[in-house]
């Protein structure tokens, strides 16, 4: 399947949900910390028997119509993704946020916020393409590391970043007050650095 990435204007956000990011969870991680102290995370999947769907856009306020009134978007990539001229997917990055804590106030740290794929087409490199133009992206704006949110029952995400070489570098519990029994996963790949974009 040939796939051809490219930039969007950042006015792309008011049509951005136009591609579904729902997926069916049907296992999930078990999350232990390795008893060797190194800081590492051993993740152990578990089928469920009642598989259901997710889908983050329904989250109150998590969608992306709601991202230009919570952070500063100004700064941000967004990058859709064609293949025989349809548009197969979308991503976006965000960087020199003040407001978003996962970029802790840096301007050397990038975080991929969202990455979607047409379901139809899912697991036919779309993702990796994406993936790939937003470490781009980051790293020539300078960014040592791009960092990506993601939870215990998104597996198929887990495995993805994993592939792209991420490495998972937290797990919290209990930071999604509606959603207890999820926990938070943050992925980090580190960037070779570039000359920041002027």
């Amino acid at each position: 399947m040939a796939i051809e990435v490219n930039e969007d204007p950042v006015t792309v956000v008011a049509e951005y949900a136009d591609i579904p990011i729902a997926f069916e969870v049907s296992e999930i991680f078990d999350v232990a910390a390795e008893p060797d102290g190194s800081g590492r995370f051993a993740l152990h999947a578990r089928h469920l028997p009642l598989p259901y769907v997710k889908d983050y856009d329904l989250i109150a306020g998590e969608g992306p119509a709601q991202w230009a009134q919570r952070f500063d978007v100004s700064k941000w990539g967004f990058f859709s993704a064609f293949s025989a001229g349809e548009r197969v997917g979308r991503a976006a990055v965000a960087y020199d946020t003040p407001a978003l804590d996962m970029l802790e106030g840096r301007r050397d740290l990038a975080v991929l916020w969202d990455i979607r794929v047409v379901p139809s087409v899912r697991r036919r490199g779309v993702g990796a393409a994406l993936f790939d133009a937003t470490v781009t992206w980051a790293s020539d704006r300078g960014c040592r590391q791009l960092r990506v949110e993601t939870q215990n029952v998104n597996v198929p995400a887990c495995r993805f970043y994993a592939h792209r070489g991420c490495v998972l570098g937290a797990a919290h519990r209990g930071i999604y007050p509606g959603l207890p029994d999820e926990i938070q996963l943050l992925w980090f790949k580190n960037l070779s650095h570039r000359v920041a974009a002027g």
